[in-house]
C-alpha cells in the first residue's frame, strides 16, 4: 500500500473515525502479470539437470502468492478490521479472478493445475468466516479419502472443514500427506493446500501489526 494511503488511514484512526483499509489484495492486473510470466516460461524437462523446469517453479510461486493474499483477508477479519460480510465479499472478488478461464489454450491445462487446489482454499476461508465446521481432522481425512472417487463435492466439504480448522489454529496436515503415492487423488492435493495454508499463516504472524503497510 502506498505511503499516502497509509497516512490517510492513520489520520482517520487518530481522529477517532473508523479505520478503513486501502489495501489492494489481489486484482486482475496481478493475475495477468503472473499469466504473462507463465506464458514466457519453459515447462520442458532438462535431462541434464535435477532442477524442476522453470515453468513449474513459477507456477509454485504463483500458487504461494495467491494463498498468502487470500489469507491476508482472513487475518484482517480475525483482527476485526473486516466484518464477516466484508471478508466474504473480498474473498469472492479474488475467487472470481483466480478461478476464471485461461485466456489462451496454451495455458489452459497449467491454470487448471493451479486452480484445483484453490477450491479448498476459498471453501475453507468461507467455512471459517461462517464459523460452522467440524474439528476432528483425522476423521475428516478418512471421510475425504473414502468418498473422493464417489462424491467430489462431499470430499471438498471435508477438506474445507480441515482447512477451516487450520485457519483456526489446528496443526495439520503434514502427517496426513502421503509422499509415496504414485497417483495422488484430488483430495490429497487439497490436503497439500491445507498444509500450505498452515505454512502461509505462520509467515503472516506479524501481518497487520501496523495500518496495513505490509504488502
Amino acid at each position: 500500500m502506498c505511503t499516502e494511503m497509509a497516512k490517510k488511514a492513520s489520520t482517520q484512526g487518530a481522529e477517532g473515525g473508523p479505520l478503513r483499509l486501502f489495501y489492494i489484495f489481489y486484482d486482475q492486473e496481478r493475475w495477468d502479470n503472473w499469466l504473462k510470466t507463465l506464458s514466457e516460461s519453459s515447462f520442458e524437462v532438462d535431462p541434464k539437470s535435477d532442477e524442476m523446469p522453470e515453468g513449474f517453479r513459477v507456477l509454485d510461486s504463483f500458487s504461494v502468492d495467491i494463498t498468502l493474499e487470500v489469507l491476508k483477508i482472513i487475518r484482517l477479519y480475525q483482527n476485526k478490521r473486516f466484518s464477516k460480510e466484508e471478508a466474504l465479499d473480498k474473498l469472492g472478488q479474488v475467487e472470481l479472478i483466480v478461478m476464471s478461464s485461461s485466456p489462451t489454450k496454451d495455458l489452459e491445462e497449467i491454470i487448471e493445475i493451479l486452480q484445483l487446489p484453490k477450491l479448498v482454499l476459498f471453501a475453507s476461508c468461507r467455512k471459517y468466516c461462517e464459523g460452522t465446521f467440524e474439528k476432528d481432522i483425522k476423521a475428516l481425512v478418512k471421510k475425504g479419502r473414502d468418498i473422493i472417487e464417489k462424491d467430489m463435492e462431499q470430499a471438498l466439504d471435508a477438506a474445507a472443514q480441515i482447512g477451516a480448522s487450520v485457519i483456526g489454529g489446528a496443526s495439520c496436515c503434514g502427517k496426513y500427506v502421503k509422499d509415496d503415492l504414485e497417483q495422488p487423488t484430488l483430495f490429497d492435493e487439497w490436503l497439500i493446500e491445507c498444509e500450505r495454508m498452515n505454512e502461509s499463516l505462520s509467515s503472516l504472524k506479524n501481518f497487520d501489526e501496523s495500518t496495513g503497510d505490509e504488502d
